[in-house]
């Protein structure tokens, strides 16, 4: 009984996830266009309508998608060699809108936001 007591934190604490994205980005909302810049970089892009501005940051890693180890499929040989691993990049365009020098809202865009 003793050992199940101290092994349920740590049962639990291995199926805990850290914040996303989208809560990561939520904490720059109410603050300065500085505070954006310190925090993410200078941004890539900006633009400025209807009293409000527009920053947009970039955000990209590289990715391992991995290859087929099969080298035959349902119907027969496919190829006499296994499909190796490969390489993408993942790209999250994360847009920030300013209204009176503060963020406002941002959005996320591209595969790599999640």
């Amino acid at each position: 009984m003793r050992r199940l007591i101290f092994a349920l934190p740590l049962a639990l604490a291995a199926c805990a996830t850290g914040p996303t994205l989208s809560q990561r980005l939520s904490t720059f909302i109410g603050q300065g266009e500085g505070d954006l810049v310190a925090g993410l970089g200078v941004p890539v892009r900006t633009y400025e309508a209807d009293g409000r501005r527009f920053l947009q940051f970039e955000r990209q890693r590289t990715v391992l998608v991995p290859g087929d180890p099969w080298s035959y499929g349902y119907y027969g040989m496919r190829r006499p060699w296994a499909v190796p691993s490969s390489y993408a990049v993942e790209r999250c365009d994360i847009t920030f809108i300013l209204r009176g020098g503060r963020a406002e809202s941002f959005t996320l865009h591209g595969e790599g936001c999640s």
